[in-house]
Formats: C-alpha cells, sequence, structure tokens
C-alpha cells in the first residue's frame, strides 16, 4: 500500500476521519444491514474503523500494512480484532461473517487478479446471505494528481457488477457519487444448483 506523504497526511488527517464518519460512511452504507459479525478489509489509518466498531457487535479488520496493523491493534484492543494480512488470502474461517465491507482502498490493491481475490474471499468468509459492501473513488485529475507515486489500480464501476458476480454474489447494485461510488451485493443464502 505505498502512498506518497502527501496521501498519508490526508487520510491519517482528523478532517479525513470527520469526512469519513459525516458523510463517506452513512453514504456507503445507507440501507445495508451488518449484523452482529462485521469483517473490513483494508483499514488503513482506522477512520473508517472508529465508525464501524459503534455499528457492529463484533469488528474484525485485516490490514496489509504491518506497521498500521500494529497500530491499529493498540488503538482498538477490547473493541475489534485486528489481522495483519491480505485481504486477497485471509486465514479466515468460510462463512463466518454477516458483513464484509472496504472503502476507498481497492485502488490502492496492485493489481486486477489480487482485486478479484478480495471479491472472492469476502465472498468465502460471509455466512450465506451475508453482505459486500464498500465504496471508492472514481478517476479523476485531482485524484490522479494525489496519487502521484502512489499504488493506484482504479475499479471502473461499471466493471464491477460483472467482477462481484464471478465471484459468486448475486443482487449486486453499484451507485455512483460525486467522485464515488459505492456497492453492495449479497452470498446466495443456499448454494446455486
Amino acid at each position: 500500500m505505498p502512498m506518497n506523504l502527501l496521501h498519508r497526511r490526508i487520510c491519517s488527517s482528523e478532517d479525513w476521519a470527520r469526512q469519513v464518519r459525516e458523510h463517506k460512511l452513512p453514504w456507503s452504507l445507507r440501507g445495508v444491514e451488518l449484523g452482529d459479525d462485521l469483517l473490513e478489509i483494508g483499514p488503513g489509518y482506522g477512520a473508517t474503523t472508529r465508525v464501524l466498531v459503534d455499528m457492529a457487535p463484533n469488528v474484525t479488520a485485516v490490514e496489509v500494512d504491518e506497521k498500521s496493523a500494529l497500530d491499529l491493534q493498540r488503538e482498538f484492543t477490547g473493541k475489534a480484532t485486528v489481522l495483519h494480512g491480505d485481504g486477497s488470502r485471509m486465514s479466515l474461517t468460510d462463512n463466518e461473517f454477516s458483513s464484509v465491507v472496504c472503502f476507498t482502498m481497492l485502488h490502492h490493491v496492485p493489481t486486477r487478479e489480487m482485486q478479484d481475490g478480495i471479491f472472492a474471499e469476502a465472498f468465502r468468509v460471509l455466512k450465506p446471505g451475508g453482505v459486500f459492501a464498500g465504496s471508492d473513488s472514481r478517476l479523476s485529475f485531482r485524484f490522479r494528481l494525489l496519487h502521484i507515486g502512489d499504488t493506484m489500480n482504479i475499479v471502473d464501476p461499471e466493471e464491477l457488477p460483472e467482477r462481484l458476480r464471478r465471484a459468486g454474489f448475486e443482487d449486486v447494485e453499484v451507485t455512483l457519487g460525486e467522485g464515488a461510488f459505492k456497492f453492495r451485493a449479497g452470498k446466495p443464502v443456499a448454494p446455486p444448483r
């Protein structure tokens, strides 16, 4: 998750945390039922996790950056379980979570194959009937400038529904917003015949 200095400052700032708390998560999760056991993939500096711990009784987060994972483990002791690991190859149990979420992180996943791995892993660890939801940024000139020197692998919101269906999801919805998109997809209650 290489990020340039400006990007790191923004994502670890109180202003970003306020935007996440007041605007980004409420928009991304409007109408999404998280259930009791939530998994967050890619919490980064923890702005989203700080909100999520008040939205579900049991929160687990998987963070690929070791230093960030250690910082989050210290911050969320007793509130959430934070694991250091790769969201595209998790060592979590099948059918364990009622919801899986990821916010503004898919564009930091270096390859399309790894992004698809995250989708497949989200499907695997979800309980039947569970929901996978989140959001990410859309490409713009400003966004491109912010990511100079970063890993930047944009997810095309028009292609996302088919990618999620290939992972096994149904009832896929993608909604465009200002500079961003949000998505929601469900794991079928019964396996396909």
